[in-house]
């Protein structure tokens, strides 16, 4: 659009989907678009970014491919264009390295004119008499603030760290979040006495990575509070519910049903990897030739319920085994939580609470077209939509088809294939008369722009 700071689509949060979102609307000549985030540059988890660690799907979950094969910001161009293809293809193996991931994101980040980094959205407000939003940006290098307007906003700011209220960052210098993990290690290092919580990836990836110390003087402990330290399952046919009639068949179950559901779903998407869980049971066997004894504990059905202070160099955990209600206490010198990520509602949208829909319990009332507003047309949402379209919302190999159905509503025709049957389970009651997925094709007109 030649008027200046007006486009059609505002994206806010430049991560792996709205960086997906920014790439496949590049050939898209009709929508122009603009992404901000806050961040210097794109840099995913790296206070978890091993050197060894991989992604738990296959490359072909990049950022385009899913939607656009032929894209040229796929996993595959950015290995050719950096030399790296016949590496790749010799190595044999979908599963790619995290910080390679990471990598190719900023390539792709970098080819973009439409991602703007150190650019920090205050405020948004929404202007009846053009039907646009109004977008307050301070750019954090110049400290400039100016407006920009859109008439659709794609809201993908992500979730961020989750800790319990006891122990929210700061209170303890000994307890950290998962997440900071890597840019804590030298000091973790120089505790006689390590723990542990969590039951998901995060938290069996740096107990490995702490493994090695425990045969030096490292006593290291790991507590999860299921019952088990559960792997994620991959089978085929589960993989077939990470397909978009599934997200139809979750999406049309009553609240409640989907909520029951959802806490039944855990080791489809909160486990363990396979491969890593055997790793850690290996090293432990090697640990203990001779029958050595480890400084290590494993301890599933363990409950954090407080932390308290233990003198200067260590606290107090608090914990309950859950199988036998029994209570008891533990020192340890550092504290890292591994206690996962949850969406947070961005302080931004105070200004447009009365356009956007939530449900009995005050979340997003998600439209099966990924929008949240009331219309069901102009705000939409990227990972914020777990208890709406089920298990699948973080999956990064959903991240494209999402796109798709984003960006085919934003133009009001199919600018991408918007899968609907993938799998060869039917999910729904009625054989006869399938649902109907509504997501790849709303019937809203393009924005117009004055």
């Amino acid at each position: 659009m030649k008027t200046p700071n007006v486009y059609h689509v505002i994206g806010i949060g430049i991560g792996p989907f709205n960086l997906g979102l920014a790439a496949l609307l590049e050939p898209v000549k009709e929508l122009s678009a603009l992404f901000f985030d806050q961040a210097p540059q794109f840099n995913w988890h790296p206070g978890l970014m091993f050197s060894n660690a991989t992604l738990q799907v296959p490359f072909m979950a990049d950022l385009v491919t899913m939607a656009d094969p032929t894209s040229p910001y796929s996993f595959l161009q950015f290995l050719k264009a950096t030399g790296r293809i016949y590496k790749f293809y010799i190595r044999e193996d979908f599963f790619i390295l995290r910080k390679e991931y990471n990598v190719y994101c900023q390539w792709v980040a970098a080819q973009l004119a439409s991602c703007r980094f150190s650019h920090q959205v205050t405020a948004i407000a929404y202007e009846a008499d053009t039907q646009l939003y109004a977008v307050t940006v301070t750019n954090l290098r110049s400290q400039e603030t100016a407006v920009y307007h859109a008439a659709k906003l794609v809201l993908g700011t992500g979730t961020q760290p989750h800790l319990p209220p006891f122990a929210q960052k700061g209170a303890f210098p000994q307890v950290i979040h998962g997440g900071d993990y890597l840019h804590h290690k030298s000091t973790i290092l120089q505790q006689s006495s390590v723990t542990v919580i969590g039951s998901g990836q995060s938290a069996a990836e740096i107990f490995s990575d702490l493994l090695p110390y425990a045969e030096d003087q490292l006593s290291l402990n790991w507590y999860t509070r299921p019952d088990r330290f559960f792997p994620m399952e991959y089978s085929k046919l589960t993989l077939e519910l990470t397909s978009p009639e599934y997200v139809d068949y979750f999406y049309n179950m009553p609240a409640e049903k989907r909520r029951a559901t959802l806490a039944k779903q855990n080791p489809l998407f909160k486990g363990i990897n396979y491969d890593l869980i055997n790793s850690i049971f290996d090293t432990l066997y090697e640990m203990s030739v001779g029958n050595k004894p480890l400084q290590v504990q494993l301890r599933p059905g363990i409950q954090l319920d407080h932390i308290s202070r233990a003198g200067e160099d260590a606290v107090t955990l608090h914990l309950t085994h859950v199988g036998q209600q029994h209570a008891f206490t533990a020192d340890t010198g550092f504290v890292i939580l591994a206690t996962g990520y949850k969406y947070k509602e961005p302080a931004f949208l105070g200004g447009i609470q009365e356009r956007i829909a939530r449900d009995e319990n005050g979340q997003y009332d998600v439209k099966r077209n990924y929008t949240i507003d009331n219309n069901g047309t102009d705000i939409f949402v990227q990972n914020a939509e777990l208890h709406t379209h089920g298990f699948v919302t973080p999956d990064l190999g959903m991240g494209a088809y999402r796109n798709t159905c984003i960006i085919n509503a934003i133009a009001a025709r199919e600018v991408y294939h918007a899968e609907q049957q993938i799998a060869f389970q039917q999910f729904e009651a009625d054989l006869d008369a399938p649902l109907q997925s509504t997501a790849g094709a709303v019937p809203v007109a393009a924005a117009s722009l004055y």
